[in-house]
């Protein structure tokens, strides 16, 4: 549960950044922290969930209801065809991990490492064309705790290297100018999102307080937060 409200609390932030407080960058380098924490729970979701029919209908089912938010928030407009919410990403990661798994149930090797490869670069081209949140990197992300899920050392240590390239490589955008020793370095803000891993490590697969309420208030928070913002951003 406290990592769902950590999640919530970050994305909140970025959000606020990039609506209704512009420049306060802080905001956003928090708010980087956010979407390691929701991609690492979709994982956890698919393999907790007692029915993947219902987890997935709820995922379209908000998907659509905060398309329209999504706009007003971050388009200012109720059309907005470049960009979409965050929970597309999160159904289209789903499907290919459901895939992966699928091809993990034949027990053949060399179909589970074709069928890994081949969603590695489908969720790519996919995250790409469609324009959802995070594109090509936010389902790559999906998938990187998918496929390093296991609490050993080799899985922290994949979790950490191709997070690294996802936000420092993929993604890089703003950097920040650091003079330390009479040296210029170039600090990377996407890169924050690492700061995730830690809060992720301390998990133990427990899954704490649970309810109806709680399991669809987590769902709307999303449209509701961004709907709040929208209509404040306009007016």
């Amino acid at each position: 549960m406290w990592l769902h409200l950590l999640a919530m609390a970050f994305m909140l932030c970025d959000h606020l950044w990039g609506t209704i407080v512009p420049g306060n960058d802080w905001l956003t380098c928090i708010g980087r922290i956010a979407f390691p924490l929701f991609a690492f729970l979709l994982v956890e979701g698919y393999f907790h969930t007692g029915n993947l029919k219902k987890y997935s209908g709820r995922l379209l089912l908000f998907a659509l209801l905060s398309e329209l938010p999504f706009n007003l928030a971050m388009g200012s407009s109720l059309f907005y065809p470049i960009h979409q919410n965050v929970l597309w990403s999160f159904l289209i990661a789903l499907g290919l991990i459901h895939w992966n798994e699928k091809a993990r149930a034949t027990g053949k090797i060399g179909v589970r490492l074709l069928t890994g490869c081949i969603t590695v670069v489908l969720g790519a081209v996919i995250g790409l064309v469609t324009m959802v949140d995070f594109y090509h990197a936010g389902i790559l992300t999906v998938l990187v705790f998918y496929f390093f899920r296991q609490r050993k050392w080799w899985c922290y240590a994949g979790q950490l290297l191709c997070l690294w390239y996802i936000n420092v490589e993929l993604l890089s955008g703003f950097s920040y100018e650091l003079q330390l020793f009479g040296q210029t370095y170039f600090f990377v803000r996407q890169g924050l999102a690492l700061l995730a891993l830690p809060l992720i490590w301390l998990y133990r697969g427990r899954q704490g307080y649970h309810s109806k309420w709680l399991q669809y208030g987590y769902y709307a928070f999303y449209p509701l937060h961004l709907l709040i913002l929208g209509v404040i951003k306009i007016l």
